[in-house]
């Protein structure tokens, strides 16, 4: 299973952008986009005119880093979400919010999708009841998302329960923090999304391919 494996305090200073991707510490003073807010690499301080190439490659970059994402399973989310009714672009949005990883990340049980996705494959997870490790299942609507039991007494599981306790659960999932389920309602729709995803220059990207 292909994934990222370097620093990932260097694609949000690419990117120009905080993607997320440590959890608690994209929070602190410690994230890198604070310190050092410029591209990595020794041009990375260097003025550079963007091309509208430039904005549409960035755009699906940032996108594809969000959510952990690598190119070929990125364009197959693209071809995918075109097959689909509604604008390709949202489409393309509300397929990679239902992957599992995410899912599990949106309902308060990882601290950030990098980490949720390590949980997912560690088996700490189930789906209607059947333990699911593959990070890109893509859930639906009325399936139910669980900690796995033996997994509940993880004292790491635990403190990042406590850890996000507070946090706001998307409209169109459900959880119960007594049961440690969470129950998909709905697919979401745009205005549920809220990372600065600029669709339209993807499938302006895409389209040119």
């Amino acid at each position: 299973m292909a994934r990222y494996t370097g620093a990932v305090c260097r694609l949000c200073r690419r990117e120009g952008q905080k993607l997320y991707l440590k959890g608690e510490r994209c929070y602190t003073d410690k994230c890198s986009i604070g310190r050092r807010a410029y591209a990595p690499g020794q041009h990375g301080q260097g003025r550079k005119k963007v091309s509208e190439y430039g904005l549409q490659l960035r755009a699906k970059q940032a996108t594809r880093r969000y959510y952990g994402v690598l190119e070929s399973q990125f364009r197959h989310y693209y071809d995918l979400a075109s097959k689909r009714e509604g604008k390709v672009g949202e489409q393309l949005l509300v397929v990679l919010e239902t992957r599992l990883d995410n899912v599990v990340y949106r309902l308060g049980f990882a601290n950030s999708r990098p980490e949720a996705r390590q949980l997912v494959v560690h088996n700490h997870f189930s789906v209607n009841g059947k333990k699911v490790n593959i990070p890109s299942y893509l859930v639906k609507p009325g399936e139910v998302i669980s900690i796995n039991e033996k997994s509940r007494q993880s004292e790491k599981i635990k403190s990042i329960l406590e850890a996000n306790a507070s946090r706001p659960t998307p409209k169109w999932l459900d959880v119960n923090r007594e049961s440690l389920e969470g129950k998909v309602i709905s697919y979401p729709t745009r205005e549920d999304i809220d990372l600065p995803v600029e669709e339209t220059l993807i499938v302006e990207l895409y389209s040119k391919l």
